[in-house]
């Protein structure tokens, strides 16, 4: 089946001609001209992925991807303009799964789209991770702690199994970005400090003095076997 994925970017030739070379390689690309309408489809459902420019008249890519989080953990790929540092990293601190820098080479933009998306996609069933009351299905890509489902992105899932799958030990951030995927999208330490704080609070665990993930000073991370 075709991945359906949607761009919304404020460019109708540009959306042309992705759409023209993405449609033999089975990805159907449909285009929203601005954040708005990107957001309806969404919300109607049928949408694998989102292809999103940051810099569009009205409501701003970022903001787009604000209120897209706030709803949704569809993957997200960033367009950013060339060298523009500062919209990559919000990007990815707001929930983005990856980033491309403009101009859009088509080639490299289904190559970013499948390799988003293997990340994301259920795997053959692993063994569940169990750390106390907290219960990570790596296959299914669900995560409980006792009978209640917490809902989280992709990145954040993999974050979360790079350090269960490591409990008990210190993980350096840079570790624990490469663990979780993404050694091919550089970062900067705050990146992943917001991430990590995200998750957190998704976990439940106070930020001043969390009993299930634990900041070490100069170290990195580490999820407690035994949360008390």
């Amino acid at each position: 089946m075709a991945i359906r994925a949607l761009l919304i970017d404020d460019d109708p030739k540009l959306a042309e001609l992705l759409a023209t070379y993405l449609r033999p390689h089975e990805v159907a690309l449909a285009h929203a001209m601005d954040g708005a309408r990107g957001l309806a489809a969404v919300a109607a459902g049928g949408v694998d992925l989102v292809v999103l420019d940051v810099m569009m008249p009205g409501m701003d890519g970022l903001e787009v991807l604000r209120r897209l989080r706030s709803r949704s953990a569809v993957p997200v790929l960033m367009l950013t303009a060339r060298g523009d540092e500062t919209d990559r990293v919000v990007g990815l601190e707001l929930g983005a799964d990856d980033y491309m820098t403009k101009p859009v080479y088509p080639r490299e933009l289904l190559a970013r789209i499948r390799a988003v998306l293997r990340r994301v996609a259920p795997r053959t069933p692993d063994r569940s991770l169990v750390i106390g009351d907290l219960e990570i299905d790596p296959g299914a890509r669900t995560v409980h702690i006792g009978a209640a489902e917490i809902g989280l992105t992709a990145l954040e899932f993999d974050l979360l199994q790079a350090l269960a799958e490591r409990a008990g030990r210190v993980v350096s951030r840079d570790a624990l970005w490469e663990a979780a995927g993404r050694s091919d999208t550089a970062v900067s330490e705050r990146t992943v400090d917001v991430h990590v704080s995200h998750l957190r609070a998704k976990l439940g665990d106070e930020a001043r003095n969390p009993t299930r993930l634990k900041t070490i000073r100069g170290s990195g991370y580490m999820l407690v076997r035994e949360p008390g």
